[in-house]
């Protein structure tokens, strides 16, 4: 484990969810129609929208994946033919991944002094209920009042437990964003994706229905993460031939090399959407959707300011840079993220404790060749700590 000399800050941890997270919370009549468990085939499944999930193989989380044992596999180090047997040998759930007195006494083993926590099967779920309107919204304030119960969305100063934000009714969103603050939330979470409207027709993230939510949210000052998860795109997967149902860990070659990314069009939208030029206030963190994206991205934004300038309040990658925070892997080229969006909006995550993540969170440090000290502790601890205190609203 790296020694820093100093705490940090972890933008990328996770709790693997108890099995009544979502549970519960829910209304029972709407159980049916969002989450409930059943035996099947005599192996517990998930039902989500009366279908069988498979967006993690095993939502009861035990056994479990030991943390960063595929870090050789996505470092492109080692080839799995099958990479169910890369795991390695499973292990019983332990208490930190469920219990935040348990997960604090690990932060203080890692080095770690605060951090954001994520979902792990949550970020899965939005898709898979967005054609039935009331069970999405009623699963999703079910999991976010359990994840006040058994986290907190600001625990001891040091654990920021994310809540799940969906912009599919507007007015939900703004209460359930009204419910994070009241219980001092540092950050809500969204999936990189548009939205069904009411008339069945898609909403990109800046359609103008959603301005009161992107008003309240500036006005707040807390964070927006865009962690990736389902992003609904198994459209573009159905246009390929590639099976579109999303199901971690599971490997199609074409899958892994089409160009489609859901975080940078999302990102995209706000920008060129003006969501970023009418909300002087708003800060987006990208979280676990690596950094390869930003490069094809800029190049467009370049393109398009020079093409139609006009359109923009400034030159859009001005924007980026300003206002977008990004989590890199850490296997992505992070010398080329910091000549392209300065050290002050890169943030160390280490995805622990995923099997893709780091075993040892703050050895992401060693991946920070050629930073200097002052540049390794604004990614390692400083620009994290900025996002959890909130910015006093500015006008435009």
């Amino acid at each position: 484990m790296a020694q820093l000399g100093y705490g940090a800050f972890d933008a990328d941890q996770h709790y693997y969810e108890a099995e009544d997270a979502f549970i519960r919370h829910m209304p029972k009549e709407m159980q049916r129609r969002a989450m409930q468990w059943a035996q099947v085939d005599g192996r517990k499944r998930l039902l989500v929208g009366g279908k069988i999930n498979r967006f993690i193989p095993n939502p009861t989380f035990d056994p479990v994946a030991r943390p960063g044992c595929l870090d050789e596999y996505f470092r492109a180090k080692t080839s799995a033919r099958d990479i169910r047997a890369a795991f390695g040998e499973l292990e019983p759930i332990s208490p930190v991944y469920r219990n935040r007195d348990a997960r604090l006494v690990s932060l203080d083993e890692q080095g770690v002094e605060a951090c954001f926590m994520f979902p792990t099967l949550g970020v899965g779920m939005e898709s898979a209920l967005e054609h039935d309107k009331p069970a999405l919204l009623a699963g999703f304030r079910a999991f976010n009042r359990w994840l006040d119960d058994d986290w907190g969305c600001n625990y001891q100063g040091r654990l920021f437990a994310a809540p799940y934000i969906t912009l599919a009714d507007v007015d939900w969103a703004i209460e359930e964003l009204e419910w994070a603050l009241s219980n001092d939330a540092r950050v809500i979470v969204m999936r990189a994706s548009s939205v069904i409207g009411d008339d069945g027709g898609r909403r990109s993230l800046g359609h103008p229905s959603h301005e009161p939510f992107w008003s309240r949210l500036n006005e707040s000052g807390i964070t927006l993460a865009i962690h990736s998860g389902d992003a609904g795109y198994g459209f573009m997967l159905d246009y390929w031939g590639q099976d579109s149902e999303f199901e971690a860990f599971r490997y199609a070659p074409l899958k892994a090399l089409l160009t489609y990314s859901p975080i940078s069009d999302a990102i995209a939208a706000l920008i060129a959407e003006g969501v970023f030029a009418r909300h002087a206030n708003l800060r987006v963190a990208t979280i676990e959707n690596g950094s390869e994206w930003v490069w094809p991205l800029f190049k467009k934004l370049k393109k398009a300011y020079g093409q139609h300038n006009y359109a923009f309040a400034e030159d859009p990658m001005d924007t980026f840079r300003s206002r977008v925070y990004v989590a890199p892997y850490y296997e992505d080229d992070l010398t080329a993220l910091r000549d392209a969006i300065g050290a002050s909006h890169m943030l160390f995550g280490s995805d622990w404790p995923h099997a893709e993540g780091l075993h040892d969170p703050t050895d992401f440090v060693h991946d920070l060749k050629g930073f200097s000290d002052a540049d390794i502790k604004l990614v390692m601890r400083e620009n994290g700590f900025g996002l959890i205190t909130p910015r006093k609203a500015v006008s435009v």
